[in-house]
């Protein structure tokens, strides 16, 4: 709270108000399921609701020190009634539902919390056993003995699934008290902002590493043998488990236990649930038991370190041809990126998207499809550098801090890499830093922005070590710590005046998908910053405006006439229906009666009715790679496949042929 005071965009007041905000954030965060806490634990932990603010100002620990105690015990009780209930088949014979009120609710006491565990763990296997038997063709007997054979090892699967789950809690470095602890910092952030973050040192090394720092590591990936267990894969050179020389490709994880700690069992764990064990820590010391090709079993220190970058990375440029009536360049940019090593942004995203386009305009592309749909944000600067490669040297937003000042973000390199035909593909995840450079692009009538709204998210972050003492220049925000805050520093503003923020960026032609019914926006957030809006910018010149009529005509037309959007119209009716909660059936014939139902409201495949309008081809500097590469071939033809069979890729490139004319 003395860092947002300090630092923080609007730093709220530490009141009555913030205390129950922090409250409720506080056990929806620890227990959002409500499996653990009952009724009497939550009465004896709301006598805090107003105290929190007295307890953070007067460095008080006595409600974080209750709930601690308590959510230890709890998970402890929770595991062994896991376990207790696992040992009973259950009968998916009777008639029994895990209703909404008891999924919704704290238990009352003990015997209610193992009822509901009871029907919870029964709803898993239930679901396992829909997924594993197509009940199809069996007759009404046929289904009984396929469960029946089936149950004994579903219910062992969810029932460590669910342990591993409490043993990583009561077992991750420094256990319950600093999990709990981590998380009512993390709840006290999050009332400030959706954005502004308690960063314990791993969070923000992985925060870091989704903008482009080196990832830390082991130095091997995980992959699945025959009889579905978790083996090591390819060992990264140099890398830590490299260097241990005890670990080989092919070695099965059987368990793993950080320094001072339980073992947490993971030998029929999924490489999922292994790699949120590896993830709560970058530096304590990890004891792996494997089991070596022979039989034997082998146990291993290990240490994670910083990684190289792999040469080929998924949230990286990649950039194609579509070819048909024309050549129109495609670029999908999945997450912007900074350079860490080089100040002049050699690495970073803006200049790898520079980097393709030389590529494509070498292949005498009539226009360019930039897709940004999906793509997060990260570094403002790169999205001024980016928003540079297409218009001439000016303003591209403002952005204003706590002081009143109003500063404006300006590309400085004079000159285009790129003056063409110009789309930016959004959607309801593109955020930050990708809604900064598609409203700047829309401002100027540079390029046309088709897909849904934005998320709408216009705030800046800063990432400083917990220290209030740090002053905000380089040498501060380097400062080493064991915590570290994001806060929100400013928000951002477009040239013409207005902000994304909350509303996001309203495309120029708007194609329907289904985030827009199960998608989660800025606007969703409880302690989201309002809106607001300045003067425009008074030194940018528009371009002549873009033939957006036009365009959105031959949009709806496309949209009408396409099977996809018309079985996506009904996907969407069908999944605002679905958002409202209902109760579980736990009865195999009701299970088997539901699923028909929902089968019959699937998420539309029939992308491709007629014949694709482009080729999708690489382009010659890609092409001389793939042909010493057989591993980026593979991946390249799956890429390529991908984006022939997108509607929205195909609805874009029919668009960009209007837009060449």
């Amino acid at each position: 709270t003395r860092m947002i005071e300090k630092f923080h965009f609007q730093p709220k007041p530490v009141n009555d108000t913030f205390s129950l905000n922090v409250y409720h954030q506080f056990i929806q965060q620890l227990d959002e399921d409500k499996l653990f806490f009952t009724t009497e634990d939550i009465k004896l932990l709301s006598n805090y609701q107003y105290k929190l603010d007295e307890e953070i100002l007067e460095k008080k620990s006595a409600f974080l020190e209750l709930a601690s105690g308590i959510y230890e015990k709890r998970l402890r009780q929770a595991d062994t009634l896991i376990n207790e209930i696992s040992k009973t088949p259950f009968n998916f014979s009777i008639a029994e539902k895990l209703t909404v009120s008891e999924d919704t609710s704290y238990p009352a006491n003990n015997a209610a919390m193992k009822k509901k565990w009871n029907k919870l763990i029964k709803a898993d296997v239930l679901n396992d056993i829909m997924d594993e038997i197509d009940f199809d063709s069996l007759s009404t007997a046929q289904q009984k003995k396929e469960v029946d054979s089936t149950e004994p090892m579903l219910r062992a699967r969810v029932q460590k699934s669910y342990s591993r789950q409490i043993k990583l809690a009561l077992n991750s470095p420094g256990g319950v008290p600093k999990t709990v602890g981590d998380e009512y910092c993390k709840a006290i952030a999050e009332c400030y902002d959706p954005h502004t973050e308690f960063m314990p040192l791993t969070d923000k090394e992985n925060f870091e590493k989704e903008i482009g720092q080196k990832p830390m590591g082991f130095g091997f990936s995980l992959d699945e043998d025959e009889d579905g267990g978790v083996i090591i894969d390819d060992l990264k050179p140099g890398g830590p488990a490299f260097k241990s020389g005890q670990i080989s490709k092919g070695d099965k994880i059987e368990s793993i236990q950080w320094e001072g700690k339980e073992a947490i069992d993971v030998s029929e764990a999924s490489i999922r649930e292994i790699g949120q064990i590896f993830s709560v820590s970058n530096h304590d010391k990890a004891v792996l038991k494997v089991k070596k090709a022979d039989g034997s079993i082998r146990e291993i220190n290990l240490y994670k370190a910083a990684l190289e970058e792999d040469e080929v990375e998924e949230d990286k440029v990649k950039s194609y041809i579509l070819k048909g009536a024309k050549s129109v360049g495609y670029i999908s940019l999945p997450a912007f990126y900074e350079d860490w090593e080089d100040d002049n942004g050699v690495n970073g995203c803006a200049n790898d998207v520079a980097k393709e386009i030389l590529k494509l305009k070498k292949e005498n592309i009539d226009g360019l499809i930039l897709d940004l749909r999906y793509n997060g944000g990260g570094s403002v600067q790169e999205a001024i550098e980016l928003a540079g490669i297409f218009i001439d040297v000016g303003p591209v937003g403002q952005y204003k801090s706590r002081e009143a000042k109003l500063i404006t973000l300006k590309d400085m390199n004079r000159g285009t890499i790129y003056d063409g035909p110009l789309m930016i593909m959004v959607n309801g995840y593109s955020a930050s830093a990708s809604e900064l450079i598609a409203a700047a692009l829309q401002d100027y009538n540079r390029a046309v922005i088709i897909g849904t709204p934005t998320y709408g998210k216009a705030t800046a972050q800063a990432v400083l070590p917990m220290d209030t003492t740090i002053q905000l220049d380089e040498a501060g925000r380097d400062k080493k710590a064991e915590n570290y805050i994001k806060l929100t520093r400013s928000q951002l503003y477009r040239i013409s005046g207005k902000t994304a923020q909350l509303n996001g960026v309203q495309p120029d032609v708007i194609l329907p998908d289904a985030l827009q019914v199960n998608g989660k926006k800025e606007s969703n957030n409880a302690f989201a910053i309002p809106a607001s809006s300045i003067e425009a910018n008074k030194y940018y010149k528009a371009f002549q405006p873009l033939p957006i009529s036009t365009l959105s005509s031959a949009a709806n037309k496309a949209i009408e006439e396409s099977a996809y959007f018309k079985s996506l119209k009904n996907y969407t009716a069908s999944l605002l229906a679905a958002k409202q909660k209902k109760d579980i059936p736990l009865q195999l014939s009701e299970a088997i009666k539901e699923e028909k139902e929902v089968s019959q409201k699937n998420f539309p495949t029939d992308t491709k009715t007629t014949v694709p309008a482009f080729t999708v081809i690489n382009h010659a500097f890609d092409n001389e790679k793939l042909n010493v590469n057989s591993d980026q071939k593979i991946m390249q033809e799956q890429w390529r496949k991908t984006i022939n069979k997108d509607p929205y890729i195909s609805i874009s490139y029919d668009l960009m042929l209007l837009m060449i004319k």
